[in-house]
């Protein structure tokens, strides 16, 4: 029976010096949980933002690829003969580049 009871001293012994351990980590493990959480934070604050930049420049370049686009339409209906023009000089340009290569 002596065992039993050295057994269960030293079981009751371990369980404390846990249970000191425990809450001496305890200010620190909430220290870091908190900075991580701030910092989990912060990084979906940037997201967010750079989330956001990047919605309005997509706006931008659309509405400029739309405004590019009215343009060209206009200029090719009341100039057309020049739009032809334009076009078979771009077609030869090109051609004679890439034919020398």
């Amino acid at each position: 029976m002596d065992l039993s009871r050295n057994i269960d001293q030293a079981s009751a012994g371990a369980h404390r010096a846990i249970d000191q351990a425990s809450s001496a980590a305890r200010p620190a493990v909430d220290r870091v949980t908190l900075g991580a959480h701030e910092a989990v934070d912060r990084l979906a604050g940037a997201v967010n933002t750079a989330t956001d930049a990047i919605g309005d420049r997509t706006e931008q370049l659309r509405e400029a690829g739309t405004s590019a686009t009215r343009t060209a339409r206009e200029y090719v209906k009341v100039h057309p003969l020049a739009t032809v023009g334009i076009a078979v000089a771009t077609g030869f340009l090109l051609s004679r580049l890439f034919s020398s290569r």
